[in-house]
């Protein structure tokens, strides 16, 4: 009997990546010491408030490697941020209601930062080289430019705990740059113009931003792309990345013709709303969670699980479910008559006029039948067993991913050689990978699906060090993350372009 009748039922596995632990040194009998102490590492700390979690993740780039290892992560509940004191300014609040003022988010950023680099024994002032901040905390403000007094806090926070203003902005020049770094840099060769990635981002007509978290989605494409490098899939542009934190958010961008003289990519789609929200109000129905408060991680966690049968239960009566919390879920292109997506602020009629696809996921209209989602988990609760509420909300969540896959298509911004790329605790944890590679290779969209398609853990804070990595021009042309799929680095185009 061949080997091809076996394989026949062996489903592909898809390339789930995890921070893998930097290298370390051995210095004589049982004495390690961490590689980034002694090599030319580019420290960044990614330091980021979502309406779940608040977490500072240390990240180190080998600048002779160009590869991205994640050095420590502090992580911490964001329902767990101090009440506001009397005469503080109360100026947002997350998705569960959990109110916040400047003074607060800039005390819980501080302590964050210090107690991440006392863990990984790093000096703030002396180790770190760049700080990238970003909040998905977007639902109770009125307008995406409010998101400015939230990044205020969180710069504040940092300066605080004592990272110098000149490490969470670009160098004016090579010179400025520390000397462990200038080795490495094309700062004396390339202009940083705002690109990330080898990715332009969206401007409207009034050149403001389009979705209030809009540098959510920036970071998580670049964090994807970097997080590629640990597979064999090219995840360069053309590519769909998106960001199933609690609130949604990604990129689409465009393919590049090789002939082109600007090589940056275009934004070309958007992605906002409601993502792990969704799975939350499903669980907070079973009682086993706070009721306002408690999310699906409390429950199932978040890590990946890949293989193996659905063995909780009848398969029907798990479909009939997600079909039921489906009827409440609205994924589509953002109408431009709205302001809000699942309560995220937008400008959606600049997105039209500048021919940018907005597509939205939705709970009702602002997240208004959440308690219906609510309502089916406690029924799920009380009649089956805990295995079935999982492979419901896993089913829920691949199906969302897919639907918004689906758009996407029907917009013709999927391309036969874009990639696909998923972060955030709603698309990669438990069977969820597994259910979004079955459906996307159903759906014929390219000859090999699992070398278009990657799954990357903590996104953001990868792309917040592949940020800082463009802002201070450490590019590595022998392993680009600019350019095309399948083609070269687009450092000389830049440098051409300069001159």
């Amino acid at each position: 009997m061949c080997a091809n009748f076996f394989s026949r039922f062996i489903k592909p596995k898809p390339h789930i990546v995890e921070s893998p632990p930097p290298p370390s040194i051995i210095h004589g009998a049982g004495m390690q010491i961490p590689e980034y102490k002694n090599k030319p590492y580019f420290i960044v700390a990614s330091v980021e408030m979502g309406n779940t979690t608040t977490k500072c993740i240390l990240t180190g780039v080998n600048l002779e490697t160009g590869m991205s290892y994640v050095i420590n992560k502090t992580v911490s509940m964001s329902r767990d941020i101090r009440p506001p004191k009397p005469g503080e300014t109360i100026f947002g609040a997350t998705l569960d209601g959990t109110e916040l003022t400047r003074e607060a988010v800039t005390e819980l950023v501080r302590d964050t930062l210090l107690q991440c680099h006392k863990e990984a024994h790093l000096d703030v002032v002396k180790e770190l080289d760049f700080v990238v901040r970003s909040t998905g905390v977007v639902a109770e403000m009125e307008s995406p430019d409010q998101v400015g007094d939230f990044v205020i806090a969180l710069a504040n926070g940092c300066l605080i705990a004592g990272v110098p203003p000149r490490k969470m902005t670009p160098p004016m020049s090579k010179e400025n740059q520390s000397q462990k770094l200038q080795p490495f840099s094309f700062a004396d060769k390339v202009v940083f113009i705002g690109a990330v990635a080898g990715v332009i981002p969206p401007l409207g007509s009034t050149g403001v931003e389009m979705v209030a978290n809009e540098m959510e989605g920036e970071l998580a494409m670049a964090g994807i792309k970097e997080g590629a490098k640990w597979t064999p899939v090219d995840f360069r542009n053309p590519c769909v990345t998106i960001d199933f934190g609690t609130t949604l958010d990604g990129r689409i961008t465009s393919d590049v013709p090789p002939d082109a003289p600007n090589p940056f990519a275009k934004t070309v789609g958007n992605f906002c709303g409601l993502a792990g929200a969704i799975p939350d109000a499903i669980v907070r129905g079973t009682g086993l969670v706070d009721g306002r408060t408690g999310t699906a991680l409390d429950i199932f966690g978040e890590y990946s699980v890949s293989g193996g049968l659905f063995r909780g239960g009848n398969r029907n009566v798990v479909d009939k479910y997600v079909e039921r919390c489906h009827k409440h879920i609205d994924i589509c292109i953002v109408p431009p008559e709205r302001d809000r997506f699942g309560r995220v602020p937008v400008n959606a009629r600049i997105a039209k006029d500048s021919g940018i696809a907005m597509i939205g996921c939705d709970c009702g209209v602002n997240s208004s039948e959440l308690d219906k989602l609510v309502a089916i988990g406690s029924e799920i609760h009380k009649r089956y067993n805990l295995a079935t509420l999982n492979e419901v909300v896993d089913r829920v969540c691949a199906k969302m991913a897919l639907r918004l896959i689906d758009v996407a298509v029907e917009q013709h911004i999927v391309l036969r050689n874009s990639s696909i790329g998923f972060t955030g605790r709603a698309a990669i944890s438990g069977r969820k990978p597994d259910y979004i590679l079955e459906g996307i290779t159903g759906r014929n969209l390219f000859d090999d699906p699992v070398d278009h398609l990657v799954f990357v853990d903590d996104g953001l804070a990868r792309g917040a060090a592949l940020m800082g990595r463009c802002m201070n021009s450490l590019g590595k042309p022998k392993n680009p993350i600019g350019g095309v799929r399948g083609g070269p680095c687009i450092m000389s185009r830049r440098i051409k372009i300069g001159k």
